[in-house]
């Protein structure tokens, strides 16, 4: 069983939580790698309040040529889940119960890659925006407390309207 939505105030061990699990991952999917493993999502984002799940994203060639990766990262606790499959791998760990982090293994360059970095640089940049996505985390965090996938859904209008309006073209 999941565990239920909450949002937490900004904890600065999410970066270090981060920067430990970026080295973990690298050792463990260097083979498959072909950029950089960001740091994304709300935990990314200094003072932002967030779900206390570190978000990280790491650069593949191609989803079908990581797909060994997805037997390396169970050493790290890493469970695999076939949430947009078209689009990532996607785990989290050590479990849906009680997570920690979310991995997204994304073709380097890819449409989901470019959106992802530019919503949280966006967010990083502009607190007024950052300070509106936290509100409208808050309220959806209450309405969707026990359904992460609407929770996600119905944040993506806002992010679509902020990438629209603020993030570089590309």
């Amino acid at each position: 069983m999941e565990e239920p939505i909450r949002i937490a105030a900004h904890d600065p061990a999410w970066v270090q939580s981060f920067e430990r699990e970026r080295g973990l991952i690298a050792e463990a999917i260097g083979t498959w790698l072909t950029g950089p493993i960001e740091h994304i999502g709300s935990t990314a984002v200094p003072g932002l309040a967030a779900k206390p799940v570190v978000d990280i994203m790491a650069a593949v060639r191609g989803l079908e040529e990581s797909r060994p990766a997805i037997k390396a990262l169970r050493a790290l606790q890493y469970c695999y889940f076939p949430y947009r499959p078209d689009a990532m791998h996607w785990f989290c760990k050590p479990g849906p119960g009680a997570r920690t982090h979310h991995l997204h293994l994304v073709p380097f360059g890819s449409a989901l890659w470019i959106e992802r970095l530019a919503f949280r640089d966006v967010l990083r940049a502009n607190p007024g925006i950052a300070a509106e996505y936290a509100e409208l985390k808050a309220k959806l965090a209450v309405r969707f407390r026990n359904d992460r996938e609407a929770y996600t859904d119905v944040k993506a209008p806002f992010i679509a309207r902020v990438l629209r309006e603020h993030a570089p073209v590309r």
